[in-house]
Order: structure tokens, then sequence, then C-alpha cells
């Protein structure tokens, strides 16, 4: 029911996802400064979030935690997740969550990124996030980290359509009073959100 992208660059983290779903920002983002960032999605499983950052705060690499909270998770086939730090990066699809599913994860000079979805047009979706993601290395972490996911929406994004969207992501000290968080802005349930007609923020 809803696309993603988590991401890295330098000290920052982030996390940008739109779904056909009330307000996505509530389930699916977060991210903890100096550890990375994490997304749950499909049937999303909340404790996903903070127990993924603990595992990453301990130093476990994202792939290996993956595994530690899907292993005796049996909801785990109906879930997506993703996970990034400074260090590495990596998504997961379950067997069961709706089509099209899936996701990519990968690295440039800058950082990592996870993008994955379900319920989408297809697999451009994903592709055009990472394909934006990787081609706007000069933009805030912010910035483009919506340009990335206004790039899955013009490629399709979810198939039922839109409804909620939201941008996570901390920094130290950026944000009101140095508190870290760089940016934190929800669209609960808008029945354009995002446009995909959105052009102005191309590199």
């Amino acid at each position: 029911m809803t696309f993603s992208i988590v991401a890295g660059v330098g000290d920052a983290f982030g996390v940008a996802v739109a779904s056909k779903f009330l307000a996505v920002g509530s389930v699916v983002p977060a991210a903890r400064i100096g550890v990375g960032a994490v997304a749950t999605q499909a049937l999303a499983k909340v404790s996903y979030k903070q127990d993924g950052l603990s595992l990453l705060e301990r130093g476990v690499e994202p792939q290996a935690a993956i595994e530690a909270l899907t292993g005796d998770d049996e909801g785990r086939e109906h879930r997506q997740v993703g996970l990034v730090t400074a260090t590495g990066q990596a998504s997961f699809t379950g067997a069961e969550c709706f089509d099209w599913a899936g996701g990519v994860s990968g690295r440039d000079e800058t950082g990592g990124y996870a993008i994955q979805g379900n319920i989408l047009t297809g697999e451009a979706v994903v592709k055009e996030a990472q394909r934006a993601w990787l081609e706007a290395t000069h933009m805030s972490i912010e910035a483009r980290l919506v340009y990335a996911l206004l790039a899955g929406d013009r490629a399709g994004g979810d198939r039922r359509g839109r409804q909620s969207a939201a941008l996570y992501a901390v920094q130290p000290g950026t944000g009101y009073d140095a508190c870290g968080v760089l940016a934190d802005l929800r669209v609960a349930d808008h029945p354009e959100a995002p446009p995909r007609d959105h052009e102005g923020d191309r590199p």
C-alpha cells in the first residue's frame, strides 16, 4: 500500500513515503541521530522501527538487523522494511506482499539508500525513485528524498491512488532548538498528495 525511500547522506538520515493509506507518516518512518533510518510498511509492524534502530545502534548491520526482526515474526511474508546506516543498507519484501512489490538498495559516494514498495503500478516506481536519488547528489537530503519520492509517483506510484505522504529526517544540530529533527512533514489525508505533475524540483 506504500512506497518509500530510506537514505543517509553524511551524518543525516531520513525517510520519504507516500501511500493510499491514511496518515502514513504516523506508521512508516523512523530515524535516530547517529544511528540510521527505518521504514516499515505493507502489513507494517510498528515495533520494527524502534527495535530496528536499537539493533543498528548496537552495531548490527542492516541485513542482519532485518534477519533479526523478521526471524521469529510469523507475519514477515506480509511485511516490507528498509534500513540504512552510515555504513550499510538493506531492503526486505515478504513473499506475500501484494503485487507489484519489491525493493532495491545500494550506495553512492554520498551514502546508502533502500527503496521499497507494494501495491505499485510496477517495478518502474522503485527504479525511477532510485534513478532520481542517484542523479540529485547536489541537493540537501530532505529535498533529495522528496525528489526521489515524486519520481516514483510520476512512474505510477501506488496503483490505488494517493492519500498521504510524509518526510522525516534527522541531523545533529538542526531543527527547532537544535533538536536534530531536520524535517518532519506530513500530509495525513488528501486526494492529491503528492502531485504526479510536480516538475519544479528537477535538478
